[in-house]
């Protein structure tokens, strides 16, 4: 098999040690060395020494974790660097080690049999860093909502099932005097806000409650910890305005493409990036999202056409868009998801708005252009023949004979 880098290495990853395997092959034949480093900063820097020592050009490494980040940080720039999907890269059973799998990525690697993975640039991992803790100190907001509303209900103040928003202006009034040790349902109804769609009787009934002593403690502590991460995500969104600055255009452009709002735009950048030429076309970027069916057919029988696991954030994130899409009206994404739920269910109707949307943000990324809707009509329009056949069928099958003929121009 032909060699395409005779001087390369590959490194196995833990946590807190790798073994960094060596590849070199030149007339005389294949040398090997294999040697074991802490993921230690100055461990790290003597491991790219002696990689530099060596004349190593290129280097492969697993996505593990996040354990692969610090190593790429000191390595890169010094050699052509490549993260490798573990699931391609599995040795044969029974030969597991982290000296056999750091000799038989570097093998792959040498003939050229790595696909690398994704690897964003500096700038667009640092929107992403900051895009993803957002998302994580929501989920905390909505946990520690669940406990407060936990809480309410235990001492029968059933705040939950009267006000939509337990946190919202209204609730979290209602919240912090309970804390401050108010008990009377009258007083605690009068702190709501008069756009609350809720009878006052109601709101009075569902606030004749108790809290003890201990509760009202536990309210104040969840509160603050929203209060406080609450806080921090102004900070993040004020970071996130700042990173997505140098291509403002191209989040202008993105906010056009209804379900894409300006939180999802940032954190759809932080994903994918601003430089296509990364995927060859739109189908490798909707593949890479795992938001197309997987090829799993042997003997011609099809075994599988489910979307592959993987790709959480992007895939939660562009399902999410899709739902808000088709509340769009007159818009392209409301027909093919209505086009497609009638014969494959919602779910992968869904699904399939979803990798839409990514391709739309694709072209409009690649080629810098403004987001243009086909319309509610397009597949009307798209194949009239099409169309005119499967209307006709519906009429028959009603108990109609029709008769179909071209109308004058």
């Amino acid at each position: 098999m032909h060699v395409m880098h005779s001087r390369c290495a590959a490194l196995d990853l833990g946590k807190d040690m790798l073994v960094a395997g060596v590849r070199l092959q030149d007339s005389g034949g294949v040398q090997r060395e294999c040697r074991t480093y802490r993921t230690t900063g100055r461990q790290l820097l003597e491991l790219s020494s002696w990689l530099v020592s060596l004349g190593v050009s290129h280097v492969v490494m697993e996505a593990t974790g996040s354990y692969w980040k610090s190593v790429w940080h000191v390595l890169e720039g010094q050699f052509d660097l490549t993260l490798a999907n573990p699931a391609q890269i599995r040795n044969l059973p029974g030969r597991k080690s982290d000296v056999n799998d750091a000799t038989w990525m570097a093998d792959l690697l040498a003939h050229g049999l790595i696909r690398g993975s994704f690897v964003p640039p500096a700038a667009i991992d640092a929107l992403r860093e900051l895009t993803r803790t957002r998302k994580q100190f929501v989920r905390e907001i909505t946990r520690h909502t669940q406990r407060i509303q936990k809480i309410l209900d235990i001492a029968s103040l059933k705040l939950t099932g009267t006000i939509t928003d337990v946190l919202g202006v209204s609730g979290r009034a209602i919240v912090k005097s309970l804390i401050a040790g108010e008990t009377n349902p009258e007083r605690l109804a009068d702190l709501v806000d008069y756009r609350l769609r809720v009878k006052r009787e109601q709101l009075v009934e569902a606030l004749h409650g108790r809290l003890t002593v201990q509760q009202r403690r536990l309210l104040a502590m969840h509160l603050n910890l929203v209060e406080t991460i609450e806080a921090s995500i102004e900070q993040l969104d004020r970071d996130i305005e700042k990173a997505v600055d140098p291509f403002r255009d191209i989040v202008d452009w993105l906010m056009q493409i209804p379900g894409l709002s300006d939180i999802g735009v940032p954190a759809l950048l932080g994903e994918i990036g601003v430089d296509m030429t990364k995927f060859k076309t739109h189908q490798h970027l909707v593949s890479w999202a795992r938001l197309c069916p997987r090829l799993d057919e042997s003997a011609g029988k099809i075994h599988s056409r489910r979307t592959q696991k993987g790709a959480v954030w992007i895939k939660t994130l562009l399902i999410q868009a899709a739902w808000a899409a088709i509340k769009t009206k007159d818009s392209y994404l409301r027909a093919q998801f209505l086009r497609l739920r009638a014969r494959r269910g919602a779910k992968k109707a869904i699904v399939a708005v979803a990798a839409s949307i990514l391709t739309a943000v694709y072209y409009v990324i690649r080629d810098r252009t403004p987001y243009r809707d086909l319309g509610i009509q397009y597949f009307n329009h798209h194949d009239r023949s099409r169309t005119a056949r499967r209307l006709v069928a519906r009429l028959q099958q009603l108990g109609y004979n029709v008769q179909v003929s071209e109308a004058a121009a």
